[in-house]
């Protein structure tokens, strides 16, 4: 299950049920999956706008979901997804300063606005912590910063305790992306 924000999804390949504290069931099944820590890549893209990013916390890792717009729920988002040492905002280049052991940048083929009328779709700001996301009780994730649209792309960067395993995966009009609390069970 996927709580936040009022929404409850079930996601096939989860470790047991979760919810925003996490699962008596997950934690039972023993937080074990083929995950690592290199980066995960999908090119194929129907460049739909982002609407809203969200986290959880589960059992055996953290939650953030990508939301994004579009009539097609199955229609692909593409997406890069990996360890940086230091998150460099797209266009620009400035450093973006991001609290954490260790850095994941997400990149999501979703630009905040909609291509067609420019209106934003997603209120991030450049550089600031994502709206409406409060990391308090979380065990991996820190912080998180919007780095902005550029060419279509938004870039995310993810503050966490360190180079722990994730995966990234899609469901529906939702990009996932988990990232464990150790790599005990997850090599």
């Amino acid at each position: 299950m996927l709580a936040g924000a009022g929404l409850t999804l079930a996601v096939p390949g989860t470790l047991g049920t979760a919810s925003a504290a996490g699962s008596p069931t997950a934690a039972a099944a023993g937080c074990t999956a083929g995950w690592g820590s290199l980066p995960k890549v999908s090119t194929e893209t129907d460049y739909k706008p982002l609407r809203d990013i969200r986290t959880g916390r589960h059992a055996c890792y953290d939650r953030m979901v990508l939301d994004v717009l579009g009539p097609d729920a199955h229609g692909p988002i593409g997406y890069r997804v990996g360890y940086v040492e230091a998150m460099h905002q797209d266009g620009s280049g400035d450093v973006v300063p991001v609290g954490g052991g260790a850095i994941l940048d997400v990149r999501v083929a979703a630009p905040a606005y909609d291509p067609r009328t420019g209106q934003a779709t997603y209120d991030g700001r450049a550089r600031q912590p994502l709206p409406d996301v409060d990391l308090s009780g979380y065990r991996t994730f820190q912080d998180t910063r919007f780095g902005g649209s550029f060419e279509g792309v938004s870039q995310v960067a993810l503050g966490v305790r360190g180079r722990l395993p994730f995966r990234v995966f899609q469901w529906g009009n939702h990009l996932v992306v988990d990232v464990a609390h150790s790599w005990r069970g997850f090599r």
